[in-house]
């Protein structure tokens, strides 16, 4: 209740890749940390009981668990099962969700969400303790960088994007330190009509950064500037409006993979593609790419190839948008399959068929290369800035 496979187990448990993934049959575990304003306990649990019976209806939510610290009165802990990752965010990210946890905005001085798989359970059976291992926990088990991603996507009014992309990629940098444990490691913006799309790698704590960065100069000037350009008007001195622009944007991270060993000192490609996503079909075509990535690396590690071609991927998805990030040691038509997430005919059949890849009445054929690179240069998402920490 919380707020804010397919892959051989040989790979996940011996090669040196990097593989996170919300796209599990695993069990979730979501905490929600909630510092409560002094005075509003009695609104706080009078929010909490309204929302737990809504979110008892929501497919995919097992149960929860409302908690008071016996040491500080004032924190609260709220804790939720779900079946897997994918019902949650798709809750999470929803304009119910929004609508539920409205009666919360008033309660509450400090929030932090953290999402976790499921991976041993112990019960108790009697006075003997029973150790149950959930559903797909071999193909759970994942290895992680230290990274947190995240992206925000939104659109701009049409004939503004010249404007909207010089103000996003002219501004100054903040500083990278956050705290003693977070930094911000990476930014990259990219455009597409008049859809941005802004992805964000931290080390640390992601929730840390976002505020940091939120309070910096340099970011109150361009959220500033980029105001009169939006679709839809927000105001970020409205605790409201500022809540409601961010959970319309959020564009989380549902796989990431980088490939083991050493990069390329130079000469790495970043694209960002936007999936032409048929109405309904974007959890499968998240599904379906994380799959092919996942495949594809597996090929070229058994290969034993010198040089690896994909060496990173990150999928974020909502609802029917789907955005995949990918840095390559190629130029992008180089390999233009794996490029696009897709090798072999029976996958490309199957993402042909849940894109909609008819514009101007001509039919790309995914099974084949020209066919492919038409596609990458239709969903290449143009470069507005990428930015690194120095020890990135």
């Amino acid at each position: 209740m919380s707020t804010l496979s397919d892959i051989p187990e040989t790979m996940v448990s011996q090669s040196p890749t990097t593989v996170e993934s919300a796209l599990t049959d695993t069990r979730l575990r979501v905490v929600l940390l909630v510092q409560v304003n002094s005075g509003a306990e009695q609104r706080f649990l009078h929010a909490y009981d309204q929302l737990s019976r809504q979110v008892a209806a929501v497919p995919g939510h097992i149960s929860d668990q409302l908690c008071q610290s016996i040491e500080n009165p004032s924190q609260w802990l709220i804790t939720s099962e779900w079946e897997s990752a994918p019902p949650f965010l798709a809750w999470v990210d929803s304009p119910a969700h929004r609508e539920m946890v409205k009666p919360f905005h008033g309660c509450v001085e400090d929030t932090r969400s953290l999402r976790f798989s499921i991976l041993r359970e112990t019960l108790t059976a009697g006075s003997a303790p029973v150790d149950v291992t959930t559903r797909g926990v071999d193909a759970a088990l994942r290895v992680g960088d230290g990274l947190v991603r995240q992206a925000l996507t939104f659109t701009v009014n049409p004939g503004s994007e010249d404007s909207v992309a010089k103000i996003l990629a002219d501004y100054a940098s903040p500083e990278a330190r956050v705290d003693q444990t977070t930094r911000l490691s990476r930014t990259s913006v990219f455009m597409s009509g008049n859809r941005v799309v802004r992805a964000v790698e931290v080390k640390g704590d992601l929730t840390a950064a976002l505020r940091f960065v939120a309070r910096q100069p340099e970011i109150k000037a361009v959220e500033e500037a980029i105001n009169p350009y939006l679709e839809e008007d927000r105001n970020l001195d409205d605790p409201s409006s500022a809540r409601e622009f961010f959970a319309r944007a959020s564009l989380p991270v549902v796989h990431h993979m980088t490939t083991g060993g050493p990069r390329p000192a130079q000469g790495v490609h970043r694209h960002a593609l936007l999936y032409p996503v048929k109405a309904g079909c974007g959890p499968a075509v998240a599904s379906l790419l994380a799959r092919q990535d996942e495949l594809a690396v597996n090929k070229e590690m058994t290969a034993e190839q010198s040089a690896k071609t994909l060496l990173s991927s990150t999928i974020f998805q909502r609802d029917d948008i789907v955005v995949r990030l990918v840095d390559l040691s190629v130029p992008l038509d180089r390999h233009p399959a794996m490029a696009a997430g897709v090798s072999g005919r029976r996958a490309a059949a199957v993402l042909g068929r849940l894109l909609d890849l008819g514009a101007d009445g001509a039919v790309i054929d995914l099974s084949m290369d020209d066919g492919l690179r038409r596609f990458l240069a239709d969903c290449d998402m143009t470069p507005i800035t990428d930015r690194q920490a120095a020890d990135h």
